[in-house]
């Protein structure tokens, strides 16, 4: 089914361009599963020159999943599932710049990401994704004994990863989030479509393990967050407008770069409905 796609790879590890389709138009049933099955086996796929405005957007989105709105960020008017991801001129500080999966602090985080580009400087901006699946099969048969049988505990109040949040949940009352979100997750998650073992901690959010105190954990995660970000593990994409993305959100990370301080970035967010990790 495949062969109906243009499919480019980034990497010999995660990431795929596909070419010649376009997602504002009509999509049949056959097309949507040949994309979803390009999305499981690259993690994260990318199309360009796409024309979806918000309606548009949302009708795609809804052909892979169901939308769900971002517990800290107000949407934008008339959609409150599309998430505006935004930095401006002016600030220093851009929307989730650190290696995380989307949401981990949530019982039930997404299944995927959509985000495409409306505005972009002309160079910076890029975001890296990493492949989970790499990061666990990489380790050795005693590493994985030891992290099998853990549990991470994920938390949205973690510093580093929270401080543009917390920033825009003063600014944006709206959005009406708790102050924080805590959700316990398997170490090690199975993928429930391609029942592939996935490493499930992230920098962002994963602040210990269950039963064990922060500084108990810490050697530990420290080891896991730079292991899984080895560039052998990754992908780069330089975004342009119109450019849009659909991560797997239970088997990728992702780290928007912030290297264009003084330039306009504004991105269109759109998460998917996804299960409780097992």
């Amino acid at each position: 089914m495949q062969n109906m796609l243009d499919i480019r790879p980034l990497s010999g590890a995660i990431g795929a361009e596909i070419a010649g389709i376009d997602l504002g138009g009509p999509l049949d049933d056959m097309i949507v599963a040949a994309i979803r099955r390009a999305w499981l086996d690259h993690l994260v796929i990318f199309f360009r020159d796409q024309d979806l405005p918000p309606d548009r957007l949302m009708a795609v989105a809804r052909r892979f999943g169901k939308p769900v709105e971002y517990p800290f960020v107000a949407g934008i008017d008339g959609f409150p599932e599309v998430t505006p991801v935004v930095k401006l001129e002016h600030e220093r500080v851009n929307f989730g710049g650190i290696w995380h999966t989307d949401t981990a602090y949530l019982e039930t985080p997404p299944m995927g990401t959509f985000l495409i580009a409306r505005e972009v400087p002309e160079a910076g901006g890029d975001t890296l994704f990493a492949n989970m699946y790499l990061a666990y099969e990489s380790l050795s048969d005693g590493m994985k004994r030891l992290l099998d049988p853990l549990v991470g505990v994920n938390s949205s109040g973690k510093a580093d990863a929270s401080k543009t949040r917390e920033d825009r949940m003063k600014d944006e009352p709206g959005a009406g989030a708790r102050r924080d979100y805590v959700a316990e997750h398997p170490v090690v998650r199975t993928h429930p479509e391609t029942g592939r073992k996935a490493l499930y901690v992230n920098l962002g959010h994963t602040q210990r393990f269950k039963g064990m105190t922060e500084e108990e954990s810490a050697p530990l995660l420290g080891f896991l967050f730079t292991h899984q970000t080895r560039p052998e593990f990754t992908c780069r994409f330089r975004w342009t407008p119109g450019a849009l993305a659909l991560w797997d959100n239970r088997c990728a990370q992702h780290n928007p770069i912030n290297d264009y301080h003084g330039r306009r970035r504004v991105m269109h967010r759109v998460t998917l409905e996804g299960d409780r990790p097992r």
